[in-house]
């Protein structure tokens, strides 16, 4: 199973327990980054929701060097292959963005772990993370991706790549492309058309036909039954 394949089941198996987006400890899963909004509207947001989300969208937080990493970071997490394109192609990191700013506890932890990798490539390489190569680069991720194999004074950096992780999954999984590639297609309306003949005939059973034109019908799922004083269905036309 390959890292993409790997992804796929920790985002599939987290979206019921919504631990992609928390990362943070039961202390800490008691305080509120973001507004609390009363009320709402079914199918839609709020015009207050949609101020804050303009609002947040016309913030900057991550500088054009942390970009830089970023990109670095998400394809090493999510690469393009055979089948689906890389994390920046898709917008995971334009999605962090928005997500230092609408969970602002995010960003001590994001532009720590970023300084991070510039002070032990620093210590390991003689350079900042950006100034390395490919295979440096990947050194430096090999030491914090495995918390079960990473060294003690690598403990910020495993924290940092796990919430980076996180992040990373739940913005691909959750674009038009990521869905395609979970195979998920949400809730999607149906029509019944009753047992197939095949199957009532098997049984001895035959549909009337004075009744047909009166069962649910795919064009007529819009429109509201009606029915007699003796609850029989009026026919439509």
């Amino acid at each position: 199973m390959n890292r993409r394949e790997n992804l796929k089941l920790l985002f599939t198996g987290a979206l019921a327990s919504g631990f992609l987006l928390t990362n943070c400890s039961p202390e800490e899963k008691q305080l509120t980054y973001s507004p609390q909004i009363s009320g709402g509207t079914k199918g839609g947001r709020t015009e207050e929701e949609k101020m804050i989300d303009q609002k947040l969208l016309s913030e900057t937080f991550l500088t054009e060097e942390e970009k830089k990493k970023l990109e670095v970071l998400v394809d090493i997490i999510i690469p393009a292959d055979e089948e689906s394109p890389a994390a920046t192609e898709v917008g995971v990191v334009d999605f962090i963005e928005f997500m230092m700013k609408d969970y602002p506890g995010y960003q001590t932890p994001m532009r720590g772990g970023l300084m991070w990798l510039d002070h032990y490539g620093e210590d390991h390489f003689g350079k900042v993370f950006l100034e390395l190569d490919d295979s440096q680069k990947l050194k430096i991720i090999e030491a914090i991706a495995w918390p079960e194999r990473a060294e003690p004074e690598n403990e910020g950096g495993v924290k940092f790549f796990n919430m980076l992780r996180n992040l990373t999954a739940t913005g691909y999984f959750t674009t038009e492309l990521g869905f395609k590639y979970l195979g998920y297609v949400g809730n999607t309306p149906n029509v019944w058309n009753g047992v197939p003949d095949h199957i009532m005939k098997a049984h001895g059973f035959e549909l009337p036909e004075v009744y047909k034109d009166v069962y649910l019908k795919p064009e007529e799922r819009g429109e509201l039954a009606q029915w007699d004083d003796e609850g029989n269905i009026i026919r439509k036309g």
